[in-house]
């Protein structure tokens, strides 16, 4: 049999292991730095357009994004935000997210972020954002006359 003083050098032991093992892992210091894979995902997906009114781009994007068979999520004109989404072909089970920002660049230009997710992994096809940009330019400019 063991001894009990043999059964509490054990118990210390894996006490001190699980404590050990519940810290939280610190995070480096360039944790929010960001990185040029980022910087040129964030050129892809950001665009300017020749517009002053920024409720005319939110129309836009809103119509171009139901142009592409998005659901409006959510529209917020105050905060220039717009979330849609959408199901994946072919399998119709997949699931395309995009959060799209409109904001003020100049007092004649606004700017267009477009964010998108496919089951909650980043989209970092240019293509999807080329095309996302074309339907907007079309949707804007069918808005504006």
């Amino acid at each position: 049999m063991m001894k009990l003083e043999n059964v509490r050098g054990i118990l210390a032991v894996v006490g001190l292991v699980l404590i050990e093992g519940c810290a939280a892992p610190q995070p480096s210091p360039d944790l929010l730095a960001p990185t040029e894979a980022q910087m040129k995902i964030r050129s892809l997906q950001t665009r300017s357009f020749d517009l002053k009114d920024r409720q005319l781009a939110m129309r836009g994007v809103i119509a171009a994004l139901q142009d592409l068979g998005f659901i409006i999520e959510r529209a917020n004109e105050s905060l220039g935000l717009v979330t849609a989404a959408r199901f994946a072909e072919p399998n119709f089970y997949d699931v395309v997210g995009v959060t799209v920002t409109v904001r003020s660049e100049t007092e004649s230009r606004m700017m267009v972020r477009a964010n998108a997710i496919y089951n909650n992994k980043p989209i970092e096809d240019p293509k999807v954002y080329q095309n996302f940009f074309a339907t907007l330019e079309r949707a804007l400019f069918v808005t504006q006359n």
